[in-house]
């Protein structure tokens, strides 16, 4: 099993030195939704919401999330982004709003935590958004679903 790479030989925290790492273009993609009651999905797709467009608000703050993933998680390198998008997709029959982010970089680390930033913040921004109406909301399967770039190369989940 590959060692911890944020500690260090005494077992603390630090930010990985990526000075001697080359520049490679990397992309990750990551997944997530958001389950809820049919009247609030329907107001989403709809636009009978009070406070506005939902999924165009949700997309802005995955976006906005993604770039500031380095201020937000503590051993994060502060990365450039090349592409952030965020595709919101009403699942009717799953009363659920499906989230899937892709980021990208050119740089010296990965951006796959720029990727599941992104989807969560997109998520829970459709929760606050709609709570006053539904808050047993369900936020899940939050996942990465591949990355690539860099020296381990490319990564993809199984499908099952």
């Amino acid at each position: 099993m590959p060692k911890l790479t944020h500690l260090n030989k005494k077992g603390e925290a630090h930010m990985v030195n990526v000075a001697a790492k080359p520049i490679t273009h990397r992309i990750a993609m990551a997944e997530g939704r958001i389950r809820m009651q049919a009247g609030t999905l329907r107001r989403i797709q709809t636009g009978g919401h009070k406070k506005g467009d939902v999924l165009a608000v949700a997309r802005v703050a995955g976006i906005m999330a993604a770039k500031q993933t380095s201020e937000l998680i503590p051993l994060c390198h502060p990365l450039s982004l090349t592409r952030v998008e965020i595709e919101l997709t009403p699942e009717k029959k799953k009363n659920a709003v499906h989230c899937r982010a892709i980021v990208e970089s050119d740089g010296k680390t990965g951006v796959e935590m720029e990727a599941l930033l992104a989807v969560e913040i997109s998520l829970l921004t459709i929760y606050d958004m709609c709570k006053a109406v539904d808050r047993g909301m369900t936020i899940e399967g939050v996942r990465l679903l591949e990355k690539s770039g860099g020296r381990s190369g490319t990564w993809q989940r199984r499908k099952k």
